[in-house]
This record gives structure tokens, sequence and C-alpha cells, in this order.
């Protein structure tokens, strides 16, 4: 089995994860934005767009967010993802900040038709790749080095980001070890989705939140 780290503990299978710290001097909350429903018709990643429901579902997000008091917006450069909490940041005069780091996985330098294969094989070795894709470790370090940076660059604020399903999924499962192949499989097809962490002044997890919109 894999380890938890960050000094967490094993969770419980609750959707919401509160584990106990000693005091937080200042917490940072991260809202992260799996993007609406894309168009799969397109199979060039990074220009992939929302599809008529998606731009429409955008809508569960900026309602979802009106209240959480965003100081911070980011995305992966992908247009799904930035489209996805564009409507909301537009609202509230807030600029997107694009970091690669929060790009999706690299399946393959083609398209795969037997996705489900290719992810549950992904799930169970870390460092399972095709021949120009990405292990879901890469996707992972990448990610979490990204986040990491995030919130200590914005320390205390609270941030949301437009990003996507693998490469959440790859963050939670730093987090939270429990999380795995059956756990994607459950949230694959909600779209949109968000994921609330919240950290402490030494950049330590201690609360995950799951929030469905549909």
């Amino acid at each position: 089995k894999r380890k938890l780290r960050h000094s967490l503990g094993r969770p419980s299978r609750s959707d919401f994860v509160q584990l106990e710290i000693n005091e937080v001097q200042s917490v940072t909350k991260v809202y992260y934005v799996r993007h609406a429903e894309p168009n799969y018709n397109n199979h060039n990643d990074a220009l992939r767009e929302l599809t008529p429901k998606g731009l429409n579902d955008r809508k569960l997000v900026t309602k979802f967010l009106a209240d959480k008091e965003i100081n911070v917006a980011v995305s992966s450069p992908f247009q799904r993802a930035v489209d996805t909490i564009k409507e909301f940041t537009d609202l509230e005069g807030i600029k997107i900040e694009v970091i690669d780091g929060f790009r999706e996985r690299k399946v393959d330098s083609g398209w795969i038709d037997d996705f489900t294969s290719f992810t549950q094989k992904q799930w169970d070795d870390f460092n399972y790749k095709l021949p120009d894709g990405e292990c879901l470790q890469e996707v992972q370090e990448r990610n979490v080095s990204a986040l990491l940076k995030l919130i200590e660059y914005y320390k205390g604020k609270n941030i949301v980001i437009g990003g996507h399903g693998t490469a959440l999924s790859t963050i939670i499962n730093y987090f939270d070890a429990s999380f795995g192949y059956e756990e994607f499989m459950k949230m694959k097809n909600k779209m949109p989705w968000i994921v609330e962490f919240q950290f402490d002044s030494e950049a330590h997890c201690h609360a995950i939140c799951k929030h469905d919109l549909f």
C-alpha cells in the first residue's frame, strides 16, 4: 500500500475528511473545479471545448463559488478547464492565472478507445504509461508540486482552480491514499465537480470535502 503523506492518518470513508490539528493559524482553502462536460469529438486535448450542456452547467460552479470569498483564480491551460470557471471569474472581476503544472495527464500521442481498461492499469500501477504518455506518478508529482507552490504563495487565501478529473484524483490520492480506482470510477462522469481542500499554515491538508453539484 502507498503511504499517506503530509502527516495524515487514515481517514474515514466519509466524503468529508476532517483530521485533527493542534492549531490553525492561517487556513488556505482551495476549491478545485473539475471541468464541465467537454466535446469528446474534438480529439485535441488542449483545445477541447465545452459542449452546450457544459457551458450551461457552469452556472452551477458560479452559484457554488458565489459566497466563498475567492481571492485567487488559476487554471490548467486547457480550454475546457479555463472556460468552466470563466463565467464566475468574469462576474467577480478576477483574472485567471494559467499554470501549466495543472494540465491533465497525457494519455498518448493518439486517441485510445478502451479508456476504462487503460485507466484501471494506471491505477493498479502508478508507473504504467503508454509510449508517448504520462503515468499517474508523473501526473501526481507535477500537480501536487504546482498546488504546494500555489498555497505557499497565496497562504491564507481562498483559491479556485480550474482543472481535470485525473489530475484532481491524483491530488486527492496524495493526501488520502484510500482514494483509488473505485473512487475514480464513481466520479468520472461528474462534470463539473468540486473538491475543497483546507491547508494549515504549514501546508498540511487537514480537510477534504467533495461537493456534488447536481
